[in-house]
This record gives C-alpha cells, sequence and structure tokens, in this order.
C-alpha cells in the first residue's frame, strides 16, 4: 500500500485555497467511513503514487492532526484548472479493505491486429470496464490482446477474462474493440451552372420563337381575308 501525508485544513474558501497553492498544496476532502476530514496535500506526491501504480491505487493517508492515525483511501474524484494544467481540488473515499468496492479499470490494447495489416481500423469502443472487488485485488489496467482479431471480428466484454477476484459489472454483450474497413463515400458529379442555364435559354427562346410565327401566320390571314372582301 503506498503512503501519502496530508495536514489538516482549518480554513475554507478561495483565498484559504490560493494560500495553499502557493505553498505548492491543494485542497482535499476524505470522505470517510464515519467522518469528513478537510485536508491539504501535496499534489506532486499524489501524481507520483498515480504514475506508479495507476488511477485506483490504494493508499494509506496519514494526515498530520487526524483523529485516525491513518486512513485507507482511493481517489474519488479530482477537479482540474480550466487553463492551466494540474489538479486545484482531491476527494477521496475512505474504506475498509475487507470489503469490495466498485471502480473503473482503463483496458489498453496489445498487439497488432491481423485485419489492420490487411487494410482495417481497430476501434476501441470501451476504454474502461467497471468492476467490483475487493481494494487489494483491484488491478492497475486490464490488457486486451488483439494479435488474433481478424478483419470484421471483435472482442465482446464475455471474452474477457480477469479471474474469480474481479467481477465485470459491464454488459456482457458490449463491445470492447472491432476491427472493420472504413467505408468510403462515393461523390456525386456536380452539375455545372452554366450547362443548366444554356439550356434554359434554349427553350425559352424556341418557345418564343415559335409563339412570334404563329402570331405572324394569324396576320397574314386576316390581312388576306380584308383584300378578298375589297375586290368583291
Amino acid at each position: 500500500m503506498s503512503v501519502l501525508t496530508g495536514k489538516i485544513r482549518e480554513a475554507n474558501g478561495k483565498s484559504a485555497a490560493r494560500k495553499l497553492r502557493t505553498d505548492e498544496c491543494i485542497p482535499a476532502v476524505v470522505y470517510g467511513l464515519n467522518d469528513n476530514v478537510s485536508l491539504s496535500i501535496n499534489p506532486k506526491e499524489l501524481s507520483k503514487l498515480i504514475e506508479a501504480k495507476g488511477r485506483n491505487v490504494l493508499i494509506e493517508l496519514k494526515v498530520d492532526g487526524d483523529s485516525a492515525e491513518n486512513r485507507n483511501v482511493v481517489l474519488k474524484e479530482f477537479q482540474t484548472h480550466p487553463l492551466k494544467p494540474g489538479w486545484v481540488h482531491i476527494d477521496f473515499l475512505e474504506i475498509d479493505i475487507s470489503k469490495k468496492i466498485k471502480v473503473k479499470v482503463p483496458i489498453l490494447l496489445v498487439g497488432v491486429s491481423p485485419g489492420e495489416k490487411q487494410g482495417g481500423h481497430v476501434n476501441q469502443i470501451i476504454r474502461a470496464l467497471e468492476i467490483e472487488s475487493l481494494p487489494n485485488d483491484i488491478p492497475e489496467k486490464f490488457e486486451v490482446d488483439i494479435s488474433e482479431v481478424e478483419l470484421n471480428q471483435m472482442i465482446r466484454v464475455s471474452d474477457l477474462n480477469l479471474g474469480e477476484s474481479v467481477q465485470i459489472l459491464n454488459d456482457p454483450n458490449d463491445i470492447v474493440v472491432n476491427v472493420h474497413l472504413e467505408k468510403v463515400k462515393e461523390e456525386e458529379p456536380e452539375v455545372e451552372e452554366g450547362e443548366e442555364g444554356e439550356e434554359g435559354e434554349e427553350g425559352e427562346e424556341g418557345e418564343e420563337g415559335e409563339e412570334g410565327e404563329e402570331g405572324k401566320d394569324d396576320k397574314a390571314s386576316e390581312q388576306d381575308s380584308g383584300d378578298d372582301s375589297k375586290e368583291s
């Protein structure tokens, strides 16, 4: 179990939090089994633990000024700065190591799929599994081997074997990863505006021409009728 130290936080509020960050510490809260504790920790020390053992590292938290000598905790939530890198607040959850807890464990794909060599695309759908187990049995990560996944094949949750100490809470039919060819959309041929305009103009001119000729024929007929009446 990894050890992290902290100090009881007497003052609360934005000004107190700013002072903590000036001292290279950040505010934190432990949601305990019997009580909640406000404290401050060094984020660099916590980062080292997570880098070494993962997001679900089991921590023995020793807080200066706390009524309890130490507390077994896991990282519950954290808040980051919207513009700067780093944490601004941490929530820990105190646990009983003799009782099972629910956590999410990241999935790491290993190997190269034969389908990928054939031009397929590896699509990882689930990036973390939700599990239930005793705190000491929580793995840092799950490695999923895709070296035998052919083109148009997949691995489901039900295909994973994590041992008897870990219970997977995801739907067994959920797809963890698949390998498939990406569909290429066919582009429709573009119709030039000029061609449509020319056709429309020709049609209009043709119609106008026919109407004009018909009008001339009618006038000629009227003139002929008038001449005939004069002669008679």
